[in-house]
């Protein structure tokens, strides 16, 4: 018997000390997010987006895993995690080390970034700090343009405690009655319709001699210091900042729903006053007797509130990043036109085009892989389906759309073929959290101009990136196919980075077929040609792709596989990984955000290497490289490992064939595990260490690698 397999028999590969929990990883995930705003490598502005990204993705993971933890808890719930803990343990091991991060964002922006900002002419001021002539703007600016739209609300018999919106920011304020000295409470919510940072003239900047760009004060400032407006002949005795969190994700039972869209739209309504409060943001000043009564009101306790020294809600500091300030931010990157496409980009080129020169041309010659946002979306992606808009010889089009956006020109060009005459259908995703209001609009859109528009299957989403063109081409009908690891969404294919194959490969057009037929109609279709299909074959697929690096490793034999996904969280995929180390297969992960994989564990995961990239774009792109005894396999596509993206929703993983493009992402894949930049290194303990360059290195950063690579192209 073989060591690997005397250690796979000994060892629990099951054990809960041999997984990271999944809140715990996302969170440190957060934490590399925030180290981007401390690093003083970054442009200044950029440090302030990053302060806002990581107070962003903190709201969005208290409305949906904390609330989702907190509706486990009161249900009585007690099933472990993999890592072992209980929806209680995982709440205070959040809170246990939410806490001091919060702390030190506040601490870095208030001591810090203040500081820079000022240094750089960019004054936010305290309204304390003000002049007479500034003090006396501001009020009439509160007079004209901010007063008409607050709402005092009192808190007494008569008057119920207020239902306030998710994430909003109020002013809990303590009047006296001069006459019966009775003190009351009253709410007094902070105007979101107006900016969170309210710009002073140019005339009213400071003028001490000192570099001035921007200079403005916090609305919510104003707000308080002209409180006696709203309560006239009442003494202000005190005011309190806070502001609540509600539970978001929105609950359907699809069975029962008669109409899906319907259904959906009746729980957006109430989204953002319905959901039970899941934490409570104060500033340390509120006294108890006002905090007690916040808390005894949401329903809330102790542990769900949080004491910012500092302004509140820093996610409006990306309000910054539209200054006119470019020495101050990343430089600026306009996305490349694909060299074999760019001949469809000359001016001189466009009315002279006839039908044998339009990219299903280019497609026929060799697959294309385009690689966002180095390369353009607009040139490629929106490239594809307007021309297959516009061409006589297509006959159908079908498109997945998860998430896109106001301003799509693929949208548009949707509608243009169903108004043409072509066929058209569109699957478009409902259920994609927080873009649902945004989808009911583009699928009501779509179907009055004649798209077939269908929502997916009941208890599935469909995540999956896909575009199937059918064209007629003499007495034979092409398909051609766009299968990617984004969303078409022009805006995101500027800030994520993301992969897309186009081909007219028959197997892969046929494979697109059955998909679109499962999802559009009752197909019960469990076996595809190419595609690694969620939720019918793509599990099995991954873990049969593992286990064959494993026996060839048992047969003496190179096993390697090199994976790049967004998260790693599917304990049965972690386990056969774990197996593999175990066999001697080198495996290096290139995991963005959560990792439940405990690296470097002897006799257990020693094999196996995990790093995380940050940088300015938002690595969203999925690679599984499979060694395969030297005939290399690369697969990209839509899924993460995770329990949700194989077994709850509908993915597509496509291979790749042709050998430019499969050696195109093999460099890709080698530039991010050379990284010495961007690059954070997973520990067995669960702690991430950047990576730097050592003495006489030179600086390996994997997004600036691959905009020189590129631009050069």
């Amino acid at each position: 018997m073989t060591k690997s397999k005397e250690i796979a028999k000994v060892i629990n590969l099951k054990d809960s000390q041999y997984y990271f929990n999944r809140e715990l990883s996302w969170l440190e995930f957060n934490r590399r997010v925030l180290h981007e705003a401390s690093d003083n490598r970054t442009p200044l502005l950029e440090r302030l987006k990053f302060t806002a990204i990581f107070s962003s993705n903190l709201d969005e993971f208290f409305m949906v895993r904390v609330a989702i933890l907190k509706d486990q808890v009161q249900a009585l719930l007690s099933q472990r995690t993999p890592d072992g803990r209980t929806p209680q343990e995982q709440l205070e091991a959040i809170a246990q080390l939410l806490r001091p991060m919060v702390v030190e964002q506040h601490h870095l922006f208030e001591k810090v970034l203040r500081k820079e900002m000022a240094s750089h002419g960019i004054h936010l001021l305290n309204y304390t700090d003000i002049s007479r002539e500034q003090r006396s703007y501001l009020e009439e600016l509160f007079k004209q343009r901010i007063f008409p739209v607050l709402t005092p609300l009192a808190v007494d018999p008569s008057h119920p405690f207020p239902l306030m919106a998710n994430l909003s920011l109020n002013w809990a304020v303590v009047v006296k009655d001069p006459i019966t000295g009775e003190e009351k409470f009253a709410r007094v919510k902070v105007p979101n319709i107006l900016p969170r940072f309210i710009t002073l003239p140019k005339e009213l900047e400071p003028q001490n001699g000192k570099l001035n760009h921007w200079t403005g004060v916090p609305i919510e400032q104003v707000v308080a210091h002209n409180l006696d407006a709203l309560f006239p002949g009442m003494i202000i005795k005190e005011c309190h900042l806070f502001r609540l969190t509600r539970k978001a994700d929105i609950s359907v039972v699809e069975e029962e729903a008669d109409d899906l869209l319907l259904a959906i739209q009746q729980e957006l309504r109430g989204r953002h006053f319905r959901g039970s409060v899941v934490r409570l943001e104060i500033q340390p000043s509120m006294p108890k007797s006002v905090r007690k009564m916040l808390i005894q009101e949401m329903e809330l306790s102790e542990s769900d509130v949080y004491e910012i020294d500092g302004l509140i809600n820093l996610k409006d500091l990306m309000f910054f990043m539209g200054l006119p300030l470019p020495e101050l931010k990343d430089k600026p990157w306009t996305p490349v036109i694909p060299p074999r496409l760019r001949h469809f980009h000359q001016p001189s080129n466009i009315s002279q085009l006839d039908e044998a020169e339009n990219i299903f041309s280019v497609i026929q010659q060799n697959d294309l892989l385009v690689h966002h946002p180095y390369e353009s979306f607009s040139a490629s992606v929106e490239q594809f389906i307007a021309q297959a808009a516009r061409d006589p010889q297509v006959l159908a089009i079908k498109i997945t759309l998860y998430r896109t956006s106001g301003d799509s020109e693929i949208v548009s060009s949707l509608i243009a073929a169903a108004e043409s005459g072509k066929q058209v259908a569109a699957l478009v995703e409902l259920k994609a959290r927080f873009d649902e209001e945004n989808n009911i609009n583009w699928a009501q859109k779509l179907e009055k101009s004649g798209v077939h528009v269908v929502y997916g299957l009941v208890g599935l989403k469909t995540h999956t990136k896909i575009v199937l063109v059918v064209r007629q081409e003499g007495e034979r009908i092409c398909r051609y196919v766009h299968i990617g690891t984004g969303n078409y969404n022009p805006k995101t294919a500027k800030l994520y980075t993301d992969l897309g194959l186009l081909s007219c490969r028959e197997e892969l057009g046929v494979d697109l077929t059955d998909l679109f037929n499962y999802l559009t109609g009752y197909s019960c279709q469990n076996y595809y040609r190419k595609l690694l299909v969620s939720p019918v074959t793509m599990r099995d697929r991954m873990i049969a792709l593992i286990h064959r690096e494993i026996e060839h490793s048992q047969n003496g034999k190179k096993g390697r596989i090199i994976a790049k996904m967004n998260s790693l969280v599917d304990p049965q995929i972690i386990a056969t990984l774990y197996a593999a180390s175990q066999a001697s297969v080198e495996i290096d992960l290139i995991i963005r955000g959560i990792c439940c994989l405990r690296p470097g564990v002897p006799d257990v995961s020693e094999n196996i290497r995990v790093i995380s990239i940050i940088g300015r774009f938002l690595e969203h792109s999925r690679i599984f490289h499979f060694h395969n005894n030297g005939q290399n396999e690369i697969y990209i596509g839509s899924a993460d490992w995770m329990p949700r993206n194989l077994d709850r929703r509908v993915e597509a993983v496509t291979p790749v064939e042709d050998p430019k493009i499969l050696q195109n992402l093999q460099n890709i894949l080698e530039i991010m595990l050379a990284d010495n930049r961007q690059a954070w290194e997973l520990k067995s303990d669960g702690s991430y260490i950047q990576r730097h360059p050592a003495k006489n290195e030179p600086e390996r950063h994997t997004q600036n690698i691959l905009m020189e690579i590129a631009s050069k192209s």
